[in-house]
């Protein structure tokens, strides 16, 4: 090998500077940066990769990089986020299906065994019908998913509603079987007059009704043994409240001309009524609920009764109280007044001693009837009653 051939092989073993990896580095770095004014020289700059891994979404992500996130955003999506995305799709459908429950359902149903002893066809397990099954409640449902023969028109929910109604009356099971069926599938007709945006008169008839069947379970459920009545009891509480916080939202995007609704007084009483033994924040927020109800209903007698009861309670004014919940408490009124009724050490014979009736059910429960006249101061010492409030 010649000198000038060794030389030539020598500089091409050689690295060159222009591909030296300090400057030149920095400058690709830069050059190809696909928006300069966000991948600032930050250290929290994450670059784009190819790799998965096991890192979160980085707020300081280049914009310009938008990864395929939506499966995995799908699968870690909180119960209030899919709550809320469905609230967001209210009004864009109507409803079709004729039946109380949809087809597609009623068959999956049937194929899984999950159907309710109400909806069991001669008590088949596998087996229903269009007048037995009732759609289910759908925790997390968005109108993205949903078609129209999946959901029911009004004239099906009120059908379906007077149906569920009608299973109170049943005696063939204990009432905690009742109360849970038709705990789910009202919420399920909720669901579909939420997802249609209907808020009619029509729509506020329903939502009395199903805060009627609440109320009237807040004191049935009292009387039940079952092991997981407590666990009923605040769910059904949870969703009474729920379900009355959207009757008086439709109350007032249907007011006209300072007008009410003939139930409203009775309705809006029920809130003030579950809050007699509140404490001081949740006085502030009654107060502060109370502005906001019409003056027509602050004045009706339904709304006055309520504010008397619930000041009589505060007080610690028992001889009242008794008195005014025994001559003026409407049924639903007394279904919530209730348990602040019996919490009272020897109530009973304390009503007695003011000539008030007791009554006694089938299974010992003890009631106080409505609307008695026959209330008089009880001869004799109040000590024994052991009431605050009771000698004044």
């Amino acid at each position: 090998m010649d000198d000038s051939t060794r030389r030539r092989q020598q500089r091409r073993n050689q690295p060159s500077s222009s591909t030296s990896s300090t400057a030149p580095t920095r400058f690709r770095s830069q050059k190809f940066s696909t928006n300069p004014t966000k991948t600032t020289q930050s250290s929290n700059f994450i670059p784009r990769s190819n790799t998965t891994t096991g890192t979160t979404r980085d707020s300081t992500r280049n914009p310009a990089h938008i990864p395929n996130w939506k499966s995995e955003a799908n699968a870690a999506t909180n119960k209030h986020e899919e709550e809320t995305e469905a609230r967001e799709d209210v009004g864009s459908i109507i409803g079709t299906c004729p039946f109380m429950c949809p087809e597609g359902e009623r068959a999956q149903r049937e194929r899984l065994r999950d159907l309710a002893v109400f909806e069991r066809l001669n008590g088949d397990p596998r087996k229903t019908s269009p007048a037995l099954a009732v759609k289910k409640f759908c925790r997390t449902i968005s109108l993205k998913y949903v078609q129209s023969s999946d959901v029911r028109p009004l004239a099906v929910l009120e059908n379906t509603l007077n149906y569920l109604l009608n299973l109170l009356d049943s005696s063939e099971h204990p009432f905690e079987v009742i109360h849970d069926f038709i705990f789910d599938r009202t919420r399920s007709i909720r669901q579909d007059l939420s997802m249609q945006n209907i808020v009619n008169e029509r729509a506020i008839h329903m939502y009395e009704k199903m805060v009627k069947f609440h109320v009237v379970s807040h004191q049935r459920l009292r009387s039940c043994s079952s092991s997981s009545i407590s666990s009923l009891q605040y769910l059904n509480l949870e969703q009474l409240t729920k379900t009355l916080t959207s009757l008086y939202i439709m109350y007032e995007a249907n007011h006209d001309n300072n007008s009410v609704y003939e139930n409203e007084a009775q309705f809006r009483s029920f809130y003030v009524l579950l809050h007699l033994d509140s404490k001081n924040q949740q006085t502030e927020l009654l107060s502060l609920w109370f502005r906001r109800v019409p003056s027509l209903i602050m004045k009706a007698k339904e709304m006055c009764f309520a504010r008397q009861v619930l000041r009589l309670y505060r007080m610690g004014n028992y001889k009242r109280f008794l008195y005014t919940v025994s001559s003026e408490a409407s049924y639903l009124q007394y279904c919530i007044i209730e348990p602040y009724v019996n919490e009272e050490l020897d109530v009973e014979s304390l009503c007695h001693s003011c000539g008030l009736e007791t009554l006694t059910d089938n299974g010992e429960n003890k009631s106080l009837p409505m609307k008695q006249t026959t209330f008089s101061f009880p001869k004799g010492s109040l000590q024994s009653y052991k009431l605050i409030g009771l000698q004044q």
